[in-house]
């Protein structure tokens, strides 16, 4: 068995930083971010959000913006949210009696249960979506304008 996976530099000395590609899906977001889940009325969850850290959360009317495609965006009217990041550990101190084995297995196993049913079907399952908040989608663009070269003509 291997652990392939890449680290990011998003922020160094309170600066965000950006990494480029030429393919946008592989370019990187910016900063330290919070995450959202917004459910429906159902109970299923509708979609995630990725917001800038210091945001505040998703309350009522929620713009979801793709991360790279400027004319694919929602309005979500959640009936609740959940924010999906936890601090265990700051400054090397466990700020809480860490989650066994078995129960972090059955938080992911009521998650799965809460998703809709074609997003969890082995055939062709349905998408799901993960999106920005306005200000990230803002952010993360003006820093691919900012760093991406202009090229001349002669």
């Amino acid at each position: 068995p291997a652990l392939g996976c890449d680290y990011k530099l998003v922020k160094v000395n309170e600066l965000n930083r950006i990494k480029l590609n030429e393919d946008p899906i592989k370019t990187t977001m910016p900063g330290k971010k919070d995450l959202y889940r917004l459910y429906g009325k159902e109970g299923h969850p509708l979609a995630d959000i990725i917001q800038e850290d210091g945001e505040p959360a998703p309350e009522g009317r929620v713009l979801c913006r793709h991360p790279n495609l400027e004319l694919k965006r929602v309005y979500i009217n959640p009936s609740s949210y959940k924010r999906l990041q936890k601090t265990w550990v700051k400054n090397g101190e466990i700020l809480e009696p860490l989650p066994t084995i078995h129960d972090i297995k059955k938080l992911c196993e009521d998650e799965i249960r809460m998703m809709r049913r074609d997003h969890v079907r082995l055939l062709n399952p349905t998408p799901y979506k993960v999106s920005v908040s306005e200000a990230m989608y803002q952010m993360m663009h003006k820093m691919i304008l900012e760093h991406t070269p202009i090229r001349e003509m002669e």
